[in-house]
């Protein structure tokens, strides 16, 4: 019988596995959804699925470069005991490879993986280490010049912080220690025309409040808005920052000394934006007592 998109989505939101897996589990069972369900326990994916409700917030950052294409992956787990793991890590390094042939988070995980999509081979990973682990985003950036880096490196290609630098002109040392620059200021963006509108009126409207607390004339406080917005510009702009390692200096007047003109970057930090559970000692004591 034929499957619909609907009963594939189904399967895949009260499971947890992916696409693929929740149409091979209905198309083997004929969309009888009880059976499918089973069909993926017999796989050891059921198991992988009940864990898809705990939180993985921590992991790694796996980053490649094939050519002038670079990608970053951010792969989660729920303990930063399995992230310094070696099959853990080696899953994230195969992630991170294959995510080079693709263009987005969602087509990496129905992507092959040494003949298995890669939400498989996760779920299979879920299933023998015991933990829940996702495979949270990837971002892709191309370039004349591509430079990677991690900070707080677990292996080669692996850390905490995963940072991708494209150029146009320059060389391959500038865009590394721009890399490095990116990793330490974490900046919202490119430039001033990149920034999210929402967060300049937001920033603009703090700091009218505050020129006005001054009690000056309107058009002092015009100036003031001004002056302070165009230095909030220089703080979260990465062309417009100060380089780190050279603060005389611009991040765009270090790149142009050398050639090159900053075109993109990319920084992904494990665990951002994802909020932990956190419960104290007595309620944990008391939820293993059961009480």
């Amino acid at each position: 019988m034929a499957i619909t998109a609907k009963q594939v989505k189904e399967l895949r939101d009260s499971s947890g596995v992916g696409m693929m897996d929740a149409k091979k589990a209905l198309t083997a069972t004929d969309g009888d959804m009880e059976a499918a369900v089973d069909w993926l326990r017999t796989k050891g994916l059921a198991k992988a699925a009940k864990k898809s409700d705990r939180t993985a917030a921590e992991g790694l950052v796996g980053v490649a470069v094939d050519g002038n294409v670079a990608v970053a992956v951010e792969v989660n787990s729920e303990t930063d005991f399995v992230a310094k793991n070696a099959e853990f890590q080696e899953l994230v390094t195969g992630v991170t490879k294959t995510a080079l042939g693709v263009a987005d988070v969602e087509a990496l995980q129905e992507a092959d993986m040494g003949g298995k999509t890669v939400s498989t081979v996760v779920g299979e990973k879920i299933a023998t280490i015991g933990e829940n682990m996702t495979v949270r985003r990837m971002a892709r950036l191309e370039g004349d010049v591509i430079a990677t880096y991690v900070h707080n490196a677990a292996a080669p290609g692996l850390g905490l912080i995963g940072v991708i630098v494209a150029l146009k002109g320059g060389n391959e040392e500038i865009a590394k220690q721009i890399c490095m620059h990116v990793a330490a200021t974490n900046p919202a963006s490119l430039n001033e025309s990149d920034l999210d509108q929402a967060l300049v009126e937001r920033e603009k409207n703090v700091l009218t409040e505050q020129a006005r607390e001054s009690g000056k004339p309107e058009n002092i406080i015009e100036n003031m808005i001004k002056g302070r917005m165009r230095k909030f510009f220089e703080e979260v702009t990465l062309v417009n920052q100060k380089f780190v390692i050279n603060p005389d200096v611009t991040v765009a007047q270090a790149a142009k000394e050398a050639g090159a003109e900053v075109t993109g970057f990319v920084r992904l930090a494990v665990g951002e934006g994802i909020e932990k559970k956190v419960e104290d000692f007595a309620a944990e004591v008391a939820k293993t007592m059961g009480g």
